[in-house]
């Protein structure tokens, strides 16, 4: 190792100018500024399309029951029937639609649609299937 004294002298000025200016210090707090709030954003609209999904799910779930009970117990031939289906402590409106199919005069498409709120905004999920409108 060199044990000169002017090196020596020579990395200790080195080492004291090592640290940031002002300047480069400004620059990493204004992108940092802009940064964070573009991922507080992102994340806020991932936490959402989280929301969204996992609400859309139940309100299929719900739905297909719903579908289901309507279609064994015939009560899909009755007029338009709405009302609402209780979750938790949550209610979630319903409705039916039929209407002819148009493939066969003798089948109905049968559409039961729930509606799920989701932070303030309503989402709406249908679940259809066909129902043999002669019997």
């Amino acid at each position: 190792m060199n044990c000169n004294p002017a090196n020596r002298a020579s990395r200790v000025a080195k080492s004291a100018r090592a640290g940031f200016t002002l300047a480069e210090v400004l620059a990493a707090l204004l992108f940092m500024a802009i940064v964070i709030p573009v991922a507080m954003q992102g994340l806020r609209i991932a936490s959402l399309a989280g929301s969204v999904s996992e609400r859309k799910a139940l309100g299929a779930r719900l739905a297909e029951n719903k579908l289901n009970e309507l279609i064994v117990t015939g009560q899909w031939q009755s007029a338009a029937q709405r009302g609402t289906m209780e979750e938790g402590r949550q209610s979630y409106p319903w409705r039916l639609q039929t209407e002819p199919w148009r493939e066969d005069g003798a089948m109905r498409l049968v559409t039961v649609i729930v509606t799920v709120p989701v932070q303030g905004r309503d989402y709406e999920v249908q679940i259809s299937t066909l129902a043999d409108a002669t019997q």
